[in-house]
């Protein structure tokens, strides 16, 4: 049995270029993700912005540094902060990667990937279970891009999420973009990927674009999604079915009408493909 909420419908990440378009009018946005780690302070102007975002639209926190995977204990002062913030705004979920960041409490500032065991399993599965006693909610848990994979894997990395869901009741950030970039650099068919996703643990959907170097994609949140994400974008639709879906970019962020006319693209296709 799943605990997956209903779909928020077609939101955006929360971006500072766009704090007061949003607050001045009334932009056709479902909800907004924000980077978790820019907004775990005392206060200040993003504090604020955000709480007065978060009084007219829903708001789901997504993290880049709980590095779920590494050997380091579980940073307390983190999850204090990160609590603390989830206390205040109330967001729908709370997401970060299945991926470590560091070690030694040094922060590498990447999303490094992991080998895929039964013995990882049972180590992201019991910080799993702590973070989400801390929390007092499911954590969701993104599948990462990566770019080289560990010969000690003794299985995919979606049989790890699916088992890690079945282990501990946490839910799935499916990122469709990451898939692609993932199948791409991997030499896998990511129809396989999607299929083998237990639909009714996925919470959420990221869309993104990417730069492709030819021999190896980079997952870059610069560019605007493309067509064979579209695609798959479709297919994870039709696996899933309703999923809350949101459009990631982190640099080169357009205007804020060009991200609108983009997310209204994930509506057409949404609503063709599920009526």
């Amino acid at each position: 049995m799943s605990n997956r909420q209903p779909s928020l419908g077609f939101g955006l990440g929360l971006r500072p270029k766009h704090y007061h378009e949003i607050l001045d009018g009334r932009p056709p946005i479902d909800w907004f993700e924000i980077i978790s780690e820019n907004y775990m302070v005392e206060g200040g102007k993003p504090l604020d912005f955000l709480d007065r975002v978060a009084s007219r639209y829903p708001i789901v926190m997504h993290g880049v540094s709980l590095s779920i995977g590494s050997t380091d204990p579980l940073d307390e002062r983190y999850l204090r902060d990160l609590k603390s913030l989830a206390d205040r705004i109330k967001p729908a979920w709370i997401s970060d990667h299945l991926c470590w960041t560091g070690i030694r409490r040094i922060n590498l500032h990447d999303l490094l990937p992991l080998p895929y065991t039964p013995a990882t399993l049972r180590h992201v599965a019991g910080r799993v279970r702590k973070v989400q006693d801390r929390l007092g909610r499911p954590l969701v848990i993104e599948n990462p891009s990566t770019y080289l994979e560990f010969n000690a894997s003794t299985m995919p990395e979606w049989e790890f999420l699916a088992r890690l869901c079945d282990e501990t009741e946490c839910l799935i950030l499916l990122d469709v973009n990451n898939i692609y970039v993932s199948a791409f650099n991997h030499g896998f068919d990511p129809l396989d990927y999607l299929r083998q996703i237990p639909s009714q643990r996925v919470q959420q959907f990221h869309l993104a674009g990417h730069a492709n170097h030819e021999t190896h994609i980079i997952d870059t949140h610069d560019a605007p999604v493309i067509d064979p994400v579209w695609n798959l974008y479709a297919q994870a639709l039709r696996h899933c079915g309703p999923v809350a879906t949101m459009i990631e970019r982190d640099d080169r962020i357009p205007p804020l009408p060009e991200l609108i006319a983009e997310l209204e693209r994930a509506r057409s296709i949404a609503r063709e493909v599920l009526g």
